[in-house]
């Protein structure tokens, strides 16, 4: 019969030389100035999950140029919120992204 596979800790050590795929990735980016954009297309997939469902469901478009955030809110209201909190949310999104990925925030 087959014997299941079991995980033996001691035969996974990494081979001297070798990189993670996480660095890997990061070599890529930065090699071919790909970085930034996917900085930028990384806070527009996850708007939802930074904002959370309140803000995302009332966020018609969503889209960085030239460093700054271009927001289209359907909500008069939060709006108005969101544009008195500007430079938070400035901050809150640079501190998830972990990197300075906008420096403005314009409301359509």
């Amino acid at each position: 019969m087959n014997q299941p596979y079991r995980y033996n800790r001691d035969n996974a050590t990494r081979v001297a030389g070798t990189t993670t795929l996480k660095d890997a990735i990061g070599q890529l980016l930065k090699t071919y100035q790909l970085q930034t954009r996917f900085n930028e297309t990384y806070l527009e997939a996850f708007w939802g999950r930074m904002m959370g469902p309140a803000i995302a469901s009332r966020t018609n478009r969503l889209y960085v140029r030239d460093r700054k955030l271009y927001i289209d809110i359907a909500s008069a209201p939060l709006r108005n919120e969101l544009v008195n909190a500007k430079q938070k949310l400035v901050q809150l999104v640079n501190k998830d992204m972990g990197t300075e990925v906008i420096d403005d925030v314009i409301f359509i």
